[in-house]
């Protein structure tokens, strides 16, 4: 039983050393492998609907909410919100939805392509943390697994792309207010 105890002292005095966390927050090489280790665990989730509906539940909510704020500011009004997991016509999981009456030519593309407003918020919550937080190998670590889930859900799907591009006008019209936003700024 002393064995056990002195072996976790040990790997706690390890862990909590700065050393070790300076190590494991400067570097890159490690955070890209912590990255993809989290979403080959969470790809691994894809052969049961349901261990992959728990595993992606908080990415569902952020990326569907966001479709859902931005919709109703445009006036897309709304109809439906689900985050029932189901398999769509060609056997995928689609883990949520939301349904909207009222997509036109000026809130297709900005509906759709809503989830791509997370990156700021990954970005503000990024200075938040580490201006905020005091740093632990296991803060770093529940850092990199929040900024995982954001990011990963700021990626709109193939649908989004195909609703938010169905408008000619709207993206016409996106690209101009772009383009002058890009020459007057």
């Amino acid at each position: 039983m002393d064995f056990a105890r002195l072996f976790f002292h040990k790997i706690g005095l390890f862990l909590s050393s700065p050393e070790t966390l300076s190590m494991a927050v400067n570097n890159r090489f490690l955070l890209i492998l912590l990255v993809i280790v989290l979403l080959k665990m969470k790809y691994a989730t894809y052969s049961s609907m349901w261990i992959s509906a728990l595993i992606n539940i908080p990415g569902t909510i952020l990326h569907e909410s966001m479709h859902f704020i931005v919709g109703l500011l445009l006036n897309a009004y709304p109809t439906s919100f689900d985050l029932i997991p189901r398999k769509d016509g060609f056997g995928n999981y689609v883990m949520g939805s939301v349904g909207f009456r009222n997509v036109t030519f000026y809130n297709a593309l900005p509906a759709a392509l809503a989830p791509l407003f997370l990156l700021p918020i990954g970005y503000y919550f990024n200075h938040w943390y580490f201006n905020n937080i005091d740093i632990t190998l296991g803060n770093y670590l529940l850092y990199i697994l929040l900024q995982t889930v954001i990011i990963e859900n700021a990626v709109p799907s193939m649908t989004d792309f195909k609703v938010g591009f169905s408008y000619p006008a709207g993206v016409v019209l996106y690209a101009a207010v772009f383009v002058l936003a890009v020459i007057f700024i």
